[in-house]
C-alpha cells in the first residue's frame, strides 16, 4: 500500500520514505574514508584506530541527537542552518549558510574529480572533463526530477557500500575462524592484540589520526537535510539518528577488526585500500576492480547528496532575504516536481568549474588548499549547530516530551569542547595548518562582511 505524498507549504513534497532516509543516513556515514583512507589511519595508530573511530562516533552521535532534537520540534525546515539563524541570530545564520553552501560546492567539486579518477581505472584514455560532465549532468537531472528519485538513487548507492562491507566482514570471519594461511601468516583475531601498545608510533600520530577520522565522518549530517521531505518526519528522525552509532560500530569497527585480523597491522600498506589487500589475500584477483567500482559509486553518492544539500541550502539563503530582493525572486522558488530547481541548477552550474581545474597544476594546487579550508570550516559549522541547540533548549520552542539529547547538561558542553580541541589540533599537524589558518581568516573576514551587511539591511528596514 502506497503512502500518500503530502506537500509542504513552500511547495516541496514529502516523497522520501523511511527506507530512503535510512539508506541516506548510511551513505552519509560511510564513504571513501573507510574504503581507501583507513589504511593510512591504521598504519599511524595500529589497533588503537578502533578507539579513535569509537570516540569520534560517540561525539558525532551526540551532535546528531542535538540536530535531531531541533528538527523534531520543527520538521518543516530543510536545513539545520535555519536553526542557527533562528537561535543565534540572522548574522551568524547568514554567515553559516553561505559558508556551508560554499563548502558543499567544494565537496561536490572534489567528489566530481574523484569520479573521473576512478573511471580512468578502466578507461585511461577518456578525458577527465567528459567523465565529469556526464556524472554532473546525470546527477543534477536526478535531483531536478523529484526528491523521490534522489532518494532511490541514494538507496542503491548505499546498498553497494553495504554489500561490499558485509562481504568483507563475512570473508574475514570465515578466514579468522578457519585460521586461513596467507603470505603474511595466519588469519586470526589474535593478530589485533599481538604486541599491542596504545601509541605504537607515538602520541602525536595517535592524536593526528583524530582529524583524519573526523573528516571521514564529514557529511553524516546530510540525513537531517532530508527530514523536510520525509513522509513521516518524527518517526524517521528518531530511527535515523538513533541508529547512527550502531552503524558506525557495525560497519567501521567491524570492518577494522576483520582487516587487522587477516593482515597484521604492521603489514598494512597506508597507500592502498585495505579492502583490496584483504580480498587479494582471500584469493580474489579482481579485488582492485571491485573496490574501484565501490569507491566510484561512493563518490557518485557523495556528489548526489552534495547537489541535493547545496540546492536546499541555497534555497534557504534565498528565503531569508527580503521578498523584493532579486535573490528571493530568482532562487526562492519550488518547481512543479517539488524541488528548489533554480537553486539546484545554480549549485550544479558552479560545480562546472571542476573540468577547467584539470587544465593546469597551479589551479589544482589552489583547489587542494581551498578544499582543505572548507573542510576545516565544517568544524566551525558543527560547533555553531551545537551552540544553536543550547539556545533552543532555553527557548519557548523546547519540547520537554520531544526527542531530547541524552544527558544534555554533560554531553552538550563535552561535544563542543571536543570539536574545539579537534580544530586546535590542526595547528600541530603540518599538512593541516594552512587549512586551519584559512578557516580562521574566512571566519574573521567573511564574518565581518556579513555583520556589516546585516547592519545595513536592518538600518534600511528601520528607515
Amino acid at each position: 500500500m502506497k503512502t500518500k505524498t503530502t506537500t509542504n507549504q513552500d511547495g516541496t513534497m514529502r516523497a522520501l520514505s523511511n527506507r530512503h532516509v535510512q539508506m541516506i543516513a548510511i551513505g552519509g556515514t560511510i564513504g571513501t574514508g573507510l574504503f581507501l583512507g583507513s589504511g593510512s589511519t591504521i598504519s599511524k595508530t595500529g589497533p588503537s584506530v578502533m578507539l579513535v573511530y569509537l570516540v569520534l562516533g560517540l561525539f558525532f552521535f551526540f551532535m546528531m541527537r542535538a540536530i535531531g532534537e531541533m528538527f523534531y520540534s520543527d520538521p518543516s525546515q530543510h536545513t539545520f542552518v535555519s536553526f542557527i539563524s533562528r537561535y543565534l541570530g540572522p548574522t551568524i545564520g547568514h554567515f553559516t549558510g553561505w559558508t556551508y553552501w560554499i563548502g558543499l560546492l567544494f565537496v561536490c567539486m572534489a567528489e566530481l574529480t574523484a569520479t573521473a579518477t576512478y573511471v580512468k581505472f578502466w578507461f585511461p584514455n577518456i578525458p577527465s572533463w567528459i567523465v565529469e560532465l556526464i556524472f554532473l549532468g546525470v546527477l543534477a537531472c536526478v535531483n531536478l526530477i523529484a526528491a523521490r528519485l534522489f532518494g532511490e538513487a541514494e538507496f542503491w548507492f548505499a546498498m553497494i557500500k553495504i554489500v561490499a562491507i558485509v562481504a568483507l566482514i563475512i570473508t574475514g570471519i570465515f578466514m579468522m575462524f578457519s585460521h586461513s594461511a596467507t603470505p603474511l601468516g595466519h588469519a586470526s583475531i589474535t593478530n589485533i592484540f599481538h604486541n599491542y601498545t596504545l601509541f605504537p608510533h607515538g602520541t602525536f600520530n595517535f592524536i593526528s589520526a583524530f582529524p583524519m577520522v573526523f573528516f571521514a565522518f564529514q557529511g553524516i549530517e546530510f540525513v537531517s537535510i532530508t527530514i523536510g521531505e520525509a513522509k513521516s518526519p518524527h518517526s524517521v528522525i528518531k530511527k535515523a539518528v538513533n541508529e547512527t552509532l550502531l552503524r558506525i560500530l557495525l560497519f567501521y569497527i567491524g570492518a577494522l577488526i576483520v582487516i587487522m585480523g587477516i593482515i597484521p597491522w604492521t603489514s598494512i600498506s597506508p597507500s592502498s585500500s585495505p579492502f583490496v589487500q584483504v580480498f587479494k589475500l582471500a584469493g580474489f584477483p579482481a579485488a582492485a576492480a571491485l573496490i574501484n567500482f565501490v569507491v566510484l559509486t561512493s563518490a557518485a553518492s557523495s556528489l548526489n547528496s552534495c547537489i541535493f544539500s547545496a540546492g536546499r541550502h541555497f534555497y534557504q539563503l534565498a528565503t531569508e532575504v527580503p521578498e523584493d530582493n532579486w535573490m528571493y525572486k530568482t532562487f526562492a522558488k519550488i518547481s512543479k516536481s517539488g524541488v528548489p530547481a533554480p537553486a539546484i541548477i545554480l549549485s550544479a552550474a558552479l560545480v562546472l568549474i571542476t573540468p577547467i581545474m584539470s587544465l593546469t597544476n597551479e589551479i589544482t594546487s589552489v583547489f587542494t588548499i581551498v578544499t582543505g579550508i572548507s573542510s576545516d570550516m565544517y568544524i566551525i559549522v558543527y560547533t555553531l549547530a551545537m551552540l544553536a541547540h543550547r539556545k533552543y533548549r532555553m527557548s519557548n520552542d523546547f519540547l520537554d516530551d520531544g526527542f531530547k539529547m541524552p544527558a544534555y547538561k554533560i554531553t552538550s558542553p563535552l561535544t563542543i569542547a571536543f570539536f574545539v580541541v579537534i580544530f586546535i589540533s590542526l595547528f600541530f599537524i603540518p599538512e593541516d595548518i594552512i587549512g586551519a589558518v584559512g578557516a580562521i581568516a574566512w571566519t574573521l573576514i567573511f564574518g565581518a562582511v556579513t555583520y556589516l551587511h546585516q547592519r545595513k539591511v536592518l538600518s534600511n528596514e528601520q528607515l
